[in-house]
């Protein structure tokens, strides 16, 4: 028994894709947004910009009323805003500076309720019904007027160079005066070092402190 197979009997040969290059594959794995593993498509991240976008519009809130130099406002701000951004970029009260914003230079120290504070640590939205004094607010006759006593003495005793320090010193050495920490220079220095001038001027701000905490 003769098993030759006729032309007819062949089945014709079965028609392959060519395999698509490697350019090809990049630019249609791309194309759809995603990339190809295990032979399944996974869907590639959002567009830059949407996570961000997302996170800004769940960002909770928070409104806070409370007196700056003697000022009521009252204002909604993110919760995690600083005292220190508050008076700066919502109140336009740029006397308080950011040095650190670590609360390690002493250069955005303000008073809160007549202490101290660094108002870069301190978060706004805690200070509901507070009474917050800045380097702006301590002249009696406004920007025009007559100079705070320990502003005064920083003037004379020459008691800065770049000035930088300069409101978070002041602020600081008044808090130190009306805690009753000026009985002696060790004292002062004890006291306010927390505040760091880059300058090196700690001998004549001490001598200015001294100054009005004799004239108190």
């Amino acid at each position: 028994m003769s098993t030759e197979l006729t032309e007819s009997d062949v089945p014709p040969p079965t028609e392959f894709a060519p395999a698509p290059s490697r350019r090809t594959f990049i630019a249609t794995t791309t194309a759809v947004g995603g990339i190809v593993v295990a032979g399944g498509l996974v869907a590639g991240p959002p567009p830059l910009g949407v996570e961000e976008a997302a996170a800004a519009e769940a960002t909770p809130g928070g409104r806070v009323s409370l007196t700056v130099n003697g000022k009521r406002h009252t204002i909604t701000v993110d919760n995690r805003t600083s005292l220190l951004d508050l008076l700066r970029e919502h109140l336009g009260l740029t006397g308080s500076k950011k040095g650190c914003n670590a609360g390690a230079c002493g250069a955005c120290t303000v008073l809160v309720d007549g202490r101290r504070v660094n108002s870069c640590l301190t978060l706004a939205v805690r200070l509901e019904g507070a009474e917050v004094t800045t380097v702006e607010g301590l002249a009696p006759g406004g920007e025009d007027g007559e100079l705070h006593p320990l502003q005064a003495a920083f003037v004379e005793q020459d008691a800065f160079q770049c000035g930088y320090c300069t409101p978070g010193q002041i602020m600081s050495g008044i808090g130190c005066i009306q805690e009753g920490h000026t009985g002696s220079t060790e004292e002062i220095r004890e006291w306010m070092s927390g505040n760091i001038c880059r300058c090196g001027c700690y001998v004549k701000i001490v001598r200015a402190v001294e100054q009005t905490a004799r004239g108190k």
